[in-house]
């Protein structure tokens, strides 16, 4: 099973691991590669992304499983090895580290400089979606005829705070965590500002997967607490397109094989 760890507890070989994936990931330019996956979120169209409906949670957790297994795909690839797997981390921003330091350091431009391939993604978008974007979104892309992602990060300590998820984590109806949680979600995206602040170019962002393997493992937590309840039951048999996947084929992790690292959020 892959296990998706915190971000700030990879180890030097895991960020190798994760960074290599997505340069490789960025170079396929088919329908296995990043600008592919990046753009179902938002632009081009059409827009398949849920967001403020039920299907927000089981929608965003099918994403990130295709992601993640195209991503393992991508560096397997690269390296000529069948036996590397790469896992999507997650970025605990509720954390004493994030409140300090604010984005993850495996995706900080600070860390390798303008080479890292985490801290910031090539938005692949035609001609006239990159007008509208360069129009309608300012600061969210860089300029030139090959773009890459912006940010805008506020201060580290204005992110979600513990009694913040905690009062997710207590929610007692699908219904109402979800809601609450997006609300959250919300957030971030705009804490991290530029590419991310708008669905349109946020998963053009590789920190948009680390924000969207937080929510998932909360999801994942309120799935395993007393609190627990399945989406409505209208649902569980629709389609989340354009993925093969339904909802309720997004209810048991361990069916799409993998699993969070324990760890108390703090």
């Amino acid at each position: 099973m892959g296990l998706r760890k915190n971000a700030e507890n990879l180890t030097p070989a895991e960020v190798v691991d994760l960074r290599e994936a997505f340069q490789a990931f960025y170079e396929i330019d088919d329908d296995r590669g990043f600008g592919f996956f990046a753009g179902i979120h938002g632009l081009p169209l059409p827009v398949y992304c849920e967001h403020g409906t039920a299907l927000f949670l089981p929608w965003h957790r099918a994403y990130l499983y295709h992601v993640e297994r195209a991503l393992t795909a991508a560096l397997r690839r690269a390296r000529g090895d069948e036996t590397v797997e790469v896992a999507l981390p997650w970025w605990d921003w509720s954390s004493a580290v994030s409140h300090d330091r604010g984005l993850p350091t495996a995706f900080s431009s600070s860390t390798d400089g303008p080479t890292n391939p985490l801290s910031a993604g090539p938005v692949v978008l035609g001609p006239d979606d990159l007008e509208l974007v360069r129009e309608n979104l300012p600061g969210a892309i860089s300029e030139g005829p090959d773009p890459i992602t912006l940010r805008d990060p506020e201060e580290p300590d204005e992110l979600p705070r513990d009694p913040t998820v905690q009062r997710a984590l207590r929610a007692t109806t699908f219904t109402d965590f979800s809601r609450i949680l997006e609300s959250i979600h919300n957030g971030v995206h705009g804490w991290v500002g530029g590419a991310m602040s708008a669905a349109p170019t946020a998963a053009f962002d590789p920190v948009f997967w680390a924000h969207h393997s937080m929510i998932d493992r909360l999801w994942y937590l309120w799935q395993l607490s007393p609190r627990n309840g399945d989406p409505p039951a209208r649902l569980l048999d629709r389609a989340l397109p354009p993925f093969p996947t339904t909802v309720r084929e997004t209810l048991d992790i361990s069916s799409l094989g993998y699993e969070y690292a324990a760890q108390v959020i703090g």
